[in-house]
């Protein structure tokens, strides 16, 4: 139970490293920005799983779990 909560406390302090949106938090980047990597693959790495796991919690409606969190740490 600890890790999914550290992964999730994890995805709420991460900013996109590069790109049009760099300094981002990964949980507020647009949805259609989500989508273009869901098509194009997303990188490797701890990035790519983290911006899977953004996609799923938007397809979803749950990314204000990771705002709250984000206000909490």
């Amino acid at each position: 139970m600890f890790q999914d909560k550290q992964i999730l406390i994890d995805l709420s302090k991460m900013k996109m490293p590069f790109g049009k949106y760099k300094g981002r938090y990964l949980i507020d980047l647009p949805e259609h920005y989500i989508v273009w990597y869901k098509n194009k693959g997303f990188p490797s790495g701890k990035l790519g799983k983290q911006l899977e796991l953004v996609f799923e919690l938007q397809l979803n409606g749950l990314e204000d779990i990771v705002r709250e969190i984000k206000k909490r740490y």
